[in-house]
């Protein structure tokens, strides 16, 4: 049996674990006991063993120890050692480099005293050189060696640098400068021959003599004066064909009359336009040939002294070009009077002369063209230097230089007049259905001038990129921006013009329309009554129309703003390579970041496109330019932000007309509703219990919702419209769910408004709301829509009587309840509604003032002895509530006569009761009419006196019956009472309560009628009593607090 030795040293070892383990490997057959005692035995001989093997290695390690010491000892002595030999060498290598240095420095100036010394020689010897030189340059020159003569003007040239600035050779500098302007004189006639005749060697050799003495300036200046003369006559062919044809015409003009209109001119009329190709075919001809002989004649020199013509040449003709390009504008538009687009945009024009989109055609046409050439002279120029090549390309492109600067003016002039054309008026004749039909019209117009406006800004955009590579980006946006707010005003005004047509707004004397604002517009709300239900329905179809024109507009101006980013984007790439270079690989926020502190350079040959090189001179503007292609790349930039809010704008008004049409004819029929006089209508007594209240809803209701039954199939025909369009019949179920959901909600906030606003409820009003409201509360609901908790509330309130009210509200069930508009029914009938209601009455507002008549009767009474002044204001108080009572009573009179008329009385008693008492009340009105006349001067004061006697008298005549049938009245109820509470009836009760309260009121009417009487006789029969002060204040506040309390509203 081996032992494993390897679990004793882990750390988790368990001995009773190992020793299980082991048990466990035994043989069947042998006995644990057994097993145990060979164990033990070998772990003590593996033990032993350990322990021999440790004592063994301890000892080992002990005499290896000191060894180990002398070894370190000494490898410490060998380093000190080490370190004083190098220390040593260190110092010697120091010594020896000062040393070494030294003599370097010495050499180092003996050196430069050597070269000094050179220099001054080899400066004598120019010295005398130059003086040599000087003398025998005449001679050189007589001769007529021209090379020889160009060898010692270079040879002189060189001494006098060598010499510098010495006061003995001045005049011989100004000598060297005439020579060479001699030398180069002489030089300038034979290069002339040499090149109009195309002699090789003599121009090269020429071409040296220029270059010895510095004068290559004059070798391009004749190159290009030279060739400059048959390209400016070939520039010219085209004014010299103009004017063979203008004379042509005059010749035509003037013998017309003799050849019967039969002659034409044999000098046809050549456009510019058709003549520029030609002529660029023949100047890049020229070009090429002149390449050509200048890669023989000047190799070192072709490279740049070719395009140098070229730019020259340009710049020549540039003024002329920039003239015939205006000019050439002008001639695609008869009528312009030979105008061009910078005529018009100068404003030199007659009135009425715009920009049109042919002017500009006619402009990329010719830019076309000068691009065709462009794309010739860059692969002709190929092998030049990059500079130079730019340039001349920049001299290609310059007569287009002014009207590219002036684009966006150009582009939105063109944009102006387009949108301006656009008619989207719908006019028809006035008569049976007309604002049907022209809403219609409008409307369809609107829809199709949409894509169409949107194909003239693309138009646009294309046209930029075209003319301008993209580099007036900015300028085309602004225009852009600018037209389409121009469309969408123009929209917006239409839109106005169409809230007249639907009568939401009222026109104002024909230049515009008033805007009506709020829940209640009365004024401006659309009389439904005056059109026809065709008529109305039609204008409907037509308001919900013009969301698909808001819809269209919004979607439209999407797509295009989405490909104005692409745009962008497509343009950022190409200009970022074209200026800074296609190896340039970072963020172009970077590069416009650093513009200030870094060059705008041309990317490459392949980059030569008219926009960078048009960026290239201008840095500020390419700053500006990259900013805006930068900031394009940001998912939340817009690139016509002004017009993307108005479009925004647009729909919401769009939103608003179609809403305040759907519910023109709801807030119409609610428009009064809380002014109808049935809110405060009395129940009238009938002998039979029956209801006196309607069990029906009123006509302003049902037509609500008779209104909102129908719309859903007024909306049907969009919604399907939508479904056809999008293939998405859900998007449209819910935008006709969301249509009908606004107007069911701006009916119930309409209703609710109204319903607020009522001041005066009876109970019998209450009724009759109840049924309103339930009634419209069951349209609303087969419309699937939520009551409105305020709406409800009202519901319960009104159904509920006003003495369960209070209780409701205290109750579980008043807790659903709205609290603020539970709490309105409870003070519709409060102390100032009913005081309201009070004033509003004759007798009312007669009581009231009667109450100031009498209470400033005794002020003046208490305070004429103690104060005066103040009896005085009081006096006049009183004269003047007299007389205002005398005038509200105007047509009083008539009172009593209706009163015999309609209801003289019961019984014949009564009824010759009646007679009497109003024919006294009839004769005391009118006199006192007249009383009241004489009183403000109308009639003469003198009949004052007499008829105030009268009016008393009939005053007094009166009262004494009307006092009388009260009596009676009063004597009947008391019995008709005693009758009723030794009865058994049900309803005793009831009918007590009403005789109690009519009881109260005839002793109201006797109380204020035996007043009146002492007042009267006051007047008839003066004495001390009836006369007397207090007697007349006390009657008086008695008699109109009484009659305060008989008209105060119950």
């Amino acid at each position: 049996m081996n032992l494993d030795l390897g679990p004793f040293s882990g750390e988790n070892f368990d001995p009773k674990k190992w020793i299980n383990s082991a048990c466990q490997t035994r043989h069947p057959q042998e006995s644990l006991d057994k097993h145990l005692v060979d164990l033990e035995m070998k772990l003590q001989m593996v033990s032993e063993e350990i322990a021999a093997s440790l004592e063994e290695l301890s000892a080992n390690a002990l005499l290896r120890v000191p060894r180990a010491t002398r070894d370190v000892i000494r490898l410490r002595d060998d380093a000190v050692s080490l370190r004083s030999a190098v220390s040593g060498i260190l110092q010697k290598l120091k010594k020896a480099e000062g040393s070494s240095a030294e003599s370097i420095a010495a050499l180092a100036r003996v050196d430069t005293v050597k070269q000094r010394m050179e220099a001054a020689y080899e400066t004598l010897q120019d010295a005398a050189g130059l003086a040599q030189l000087s003398s025998t340059v005449e001679d050189v020159f007589a001769s007529g060696d021209l090379p020889r003569a160009a060898e010692t003007l270079a040879n002189m040239r060189h001494c006098l640098s060598a010499v510098g600035e010495v006061a003995e050779f001045a005049n011989v500098r100004k000598q060297l400068e005439v020579l060479e302007d001699r030398l180069d004189a002489m030089v300038q006639p034979r290069l002339t021959d040499a090149l109009t005749n195309r002699k090789v060697d003599v121009a090269q050799d020429l071409r040296v003599i220029l270059l010895r003495i510095g004068r290559f300036k004059s070798l391009e200046q004749n190159y290009t004066k030279v060739h400059l003369k048959p390209i400016k006559q070939l520039w010219e062919d085209f004014d010299t064909k103009q004017r063979a044809h203008k004379v042509a015409n005059e010749k035509n003009e003037y013998e017309r009359p003799t050849t019967n209109n039969d002659f034409q001119s044999s000098f046809p009329s050549v456009s510019f336009t058709s003549w520029l190709p030609s002529f660029y075919d023949e100047l890049l001809l020229y070009l090429e040939q002149e390449w050509k002989w200048c890669m023989i004649a000047f190799p070192d020199d072709y490279k740049a002294l070719v395009p140098k013509l070229l730019i020259e040449i340009m710049a020549v003709v540039g003024s002329s070009f920039i003239s015939r390009i205006n000019h050439a504008t002008a001639d695609v538009i008869p009528g312009t009077l030979g105008k061009g687009i910078l005529d018009v945009l100068s404003g030199d024009m007659p009135k009425g002369v715009k920009i049109q989109t042919k002017h500009l055609e006619a402009l990329i046409d010719l830019h076309n063209m000068t691009g065709s050439f462009a794309r010739n002279i860059q692969h002709l120029f190929s092998e030049s230097d990059l500079n130079i090549l730019t340039n001349t390309l920049k001299a290609v492109y310059f007569p287009f230089e002014t009207f590219k600067q002036r684009y966006g003016q150009m582009e939105r002039a063109i944009l102006s007049a387009e949108i301006a054309e656009v008619d989207l008026r719908g006019a028809v004749t006035r008569g049976v259905g007309a604002q049907g039909i022209e809403l219609s019209e409008t409307v369809r117009r609107m829809e199709e001038s949409i894509p169409q406006v949107i194909l003239f800004l693309e138009a646009a955009v294309e046209r930029c990129i075209s003319f301008t590579g993209g580099s007036e980006a900015d300028e085309i946006l602004l225009a852009l921006d600018d037209v389409m707010l121009q469309y969408i005003s123009s929209l917006q005004e239409t839109l106005k013009s169409l809230r007249v047509v639907c009568g939401i707004d009222q026109s104002s004397d024909g230049v515009g329309s008033k805007k009506e604002t709020g829940l209640d517009k009365k004024d401006g709300t659309r009389k439904v009554d005056l059109m026809s239900n065709e008529e109305e329905w039609s204008i409907v179809q037509g308001t919900l129309q013009m969301l698909t024109v808001a819809d269209c507009l919004t979607s439209r101006s999407s797509v295009f703003e989405a490909s104005l980013r692409a745009t962008l984007a497509r343009l950022s790439t190409t200009l970022s390579v074209s200026v800074f270079g296609s190896s340039l690989d970072q963020k172009q926020s970077h590069i416009v970041g650093d513009y200030s502190h870094r060059e705008v350079t041309i990317g490459g040959r392949a980059a030569l496109d008219m926009a960078a090189i048009r960026l290239v001179d201008v840095p500020e503007k390419a700053k500006k330019l990259f900013n805006l292609l930068d900031q394009s790349k940001d998912p939340r930039f817009h690139a016509l932000p002004l017009a993307s809010q108005r479009v925004s704008a647009f729909a919401d008004k769009v939103n608003e007309l179609v809403y305040d049409v759907l519910i023109s004819k709801v807030r119409q029929r609610l428009s009064d509703v809380s002014r109808l006089p049935i809110w405060s209508s009395v129940e009238e007594h009938s002998a039979l219990p029956l209801p006196t209240f309607s069990s029906y809803p009123q006509s302003y209701v049902t037509s609500v919702g008779e209104y909102l039954l129908t719309l859903p199939q007024q909306l049907e025909p969009l919604a399907e419209g939508i479904s056809n369009s999008n293939a998405n019949n859900d998007e449209a179920q819910f935008f006709a769910a969301e249509w009908m959901c606004k107007v069911a909600e701006g009916t119930a906030a309409l209703y609710t408004e109204q319903l607020r606003g009522i001041q005066h409820v009876t109970d019998r009003g209450a009724q009759q709301l109840s049924v309103d409201i339930e009634y419209l509360t069951n349209v609303l609901s087969a419309l699937s829509m939520e009551i409105p908790p305020a709406l409800s509330t009202f519901l319960t309130c009104f159904s509920t009587p006003r003495e369960q009210l209070k209780d409701l509200l205290k109750s579980d069930s008043g807790r659903e309840l709205d609290l603020p508009t539970a709490n309105l029914p409870s003070t519709m009938n409060d102390t100032v509604d009913k005081l309201v209601i009070f004033l509003a009455k004759r007798d009312g507002i007669d009581k009231l003032v009667k109450t100031f008549q009498y209470v400033s009767k005794l002020v003046h009474w208490h305070l004429e002895t103690s104060h005066p002044d103040k009896a005085t204001r009081a006096k006049n108080w009183e004269v003047a509530s007299g007389i205002s009572r005398k005038a509200f009573r105007t047509g009083r009179f008539l009172t009593g006569f209706n009163a015999l008329r309609r209801s003289p009385g019961s019984t014949p008693m009564f009824q010759f009761l009646a007679v009497l008492a109003n024919a006294g009340e009839m004769v005391y009105f009118f006199f006192d009419h007249l009383l009241w006349l004489s009183r403000i001067g109308t009639l003469d004061a003198k009949l004052a006196k007499k008829m105030s006697f009268i009016s008393a008298f009939g005053e007094s005549f009166g009262y004494i019956f009307f006092i009388v049938a009260d009596v009676i009245m009063l004597k009947q109820g008391i019995e008709a009472e005693r009758k009723l509470r030794s009865s058994k009836e049900d309803s005793k009760e009831e009918s007590i309560n009403k005789i109690k309260s009519d009881r109260i009121m005839r002793l109201m009417a006797v109380a204020a009628n035996v007043a009146d009487l002492i007042i009267g006789l006051a007047e008839i029969e003066p004495n001390p009593f009836c006369n007397h002060t207090i007697t007349l204040g006390i009657s008086g506040l008695v008699s109109a607090w009484a009659g305060w309390y008989r008209n105060w509203p119950s």
